[in-house]
């Protein structure tokens, strides 16, 4: 059977394995972590997006059978195919059925690179559309999550909000989620403020004059990276 002849799916899988470089595997086992039964090709990230637009055409149970694998660079090409979808899509409800597939496989987002290169460009994007009613039900629920992952999509969501200068959401999350036990929440946290301060330096500021002191540290350290050094370190001498 020829190369051409075989499933957009099973051609996907074959073309991930030969893409797979063993220094890259090495290097996301160090930053990743990942569990004992996920396994790592070693695949780099512009790679696995330029997959993505070339499989954009896969089939909803095609992309389902990708984020259901136990191959971490296959969940992450489904999920990247997900967000190539979703930046094709057209119409309201086209793009909700895509939300509504992600928010049901929460479970297959299960690291901090699933998560960042999957919640803005798929929740974050839908959630400029809706509601303030629907936008506080969904980051609301996904904040309050057990899932550490879940928690960080809610974080992470808020990044075009922010692009479009609608910064409330974003530090009503942090308020919400400050106390969180979990490093990677407040990492998220400070990159989603930072983000922030470099659209408009004033507003990070003033949240930051009333809250930094409630703020987990490394979550102030992040934020105010690209502040001046008298203010960096007065908020982070707060904590």
């Amino acid at each position: 059977m020829t190369s051409s002849s075989r499933a957009p799916l099973e051609r996907l899988r074959s073309e991930l394995r030969e893409l797979a470089e063993p220094q890259v595997r090495a290097q996301l086992v160090r930053v990743l972590s990942p569990a004992d039964d996920d396994e790592l090709l070693g695949v780099r990230v512009p790679v696995l997006r330029e997959l993505a637009r070339r499989y954009r055409g896969l089939r909803t149970e095609e992309v389902d059978a990708l984020l259901r694998s136990r191959v971490h660079d296959e969940r992450f090409a489904g999920l990247l195919v997900l967000a190539e979808q979703m930046r094709l899509a057209r119409g309201s409800r086209e793009r909700g059925a895509l939300v509504d597939f992600y928010l049901a496989r929460t479970d297959c987002v299960d690291n901090w690179d699933l998560v960042d290169g999957s919640a803005p460009v798929v929740l974050g994007k839908w959630l400029l559309e809706e509601s303030q009613d629907v936008l506080d039900e969904v980051l609301g629920r996904l904040a309050g999550s057990a899932s550490l992952w879940e928690r960080r999509i809610a974080v992470v969501a808020t990044l075009p909000l922010i692009r479009a200068d609608r910064y409330e959401p974003t530090f009503s999350l942090v308020i919400v989620v400050r106390q969180d036990p979990e490093p990677l929440i407040h990492k998220a946290l400070g990159w989603m403020l930072r983000e922030i301060g470099r659209r408009d330096a004033r507003a990070l500021v003033n949240f930051l004059e009333l809250h930094a002191a409630e703020l987990p540290r490394v979550t102030v350290r992040h934020a105010t990276e690209r502040l001046g050094p008298e203010d960096r370190a007065r908020f982070v001498r707060r904590r």
